[in-house]
């Protein structure tokens, strides 16, 4: 009878240290992210809120249709892709900024004292630059990542960034085309 008991002590104890070690590699897992995929998660949310502010910029003081679209347009996407990069976060125990930095926000006080087509052409210039720079990492956080769930975010996001990239590259070089420029 003591051996009986002894033993179910003994598989109960077993089956809380396992428990507990459990417990404790998914706290490891939520710290131990690798700095490079954490980096890459930060820039991508500071990133996203970005392409959310000057999208709604867009939509208010862009002179064309075409760009109050794709500011629109950036607004939707983005603010799809920052709530699930914000759940991945918080899954993995980061805290995500909530505000646009320093540069982050000098840039979207330069854009936001632009009008009309010169609101245009800095935005989609903007839009290009940032785009083309998106995708590479992207891409980049894509095939390298060590988090699983980073890589799966930026592998599920990247047909978007670049269905973006095209869309701007497009708007650019029909404006160029028009000017003769090509």
């Amino acid at each position: 009878m003591k051996h009986k008991l002894l033993s179910v002590a003994l598989t109960a104890i077993g089956a809380l240290v396992l428990l507990s070690g459990t417990a404790a590699a998914q706290d490891m897992n939520k710290s131990m992210m690798n700095n490079m995929d954490k980096k890459f998660v930060m820039e991508a949310a500071m990133g996203g809120m970005m392409e959310v502010e000057l999208g709604r910029l867009a939509v208010e003081k862009g002179m064309s249709d075409e760009v109050k679209q794709f500011g629109q347009h950036m607004v939707d996407d983005h603010s799809k892709a920052n709530d699930e990069l914000m759940q991945l976060a918080s899954s993995k125990g980061i805290t995500l900024p909530t505000a646009l930095d320093a540069k982050h926000k000098a840039m979207r006080d330069r854009m936001a004292s632009l009008s009309g087509a010169a609101f245009d052409k800095a935005y989609k210039q903007e839009m290009l630059k940032d785009h083309r720079k998106d995708v590479a990492e992207f891409e980049k956080e894509s095939m390298k990542a060590m988090d699983s769930d980073v890589k799966a975010f930026a592998a599920k996001t990247l047909p978007t960034l670049k269905e973006h990239l095209s869309m701007i590259e497009g708007m650019t070089s029909m404006k160029s085309m028009k000017n003769g420029k090509m």
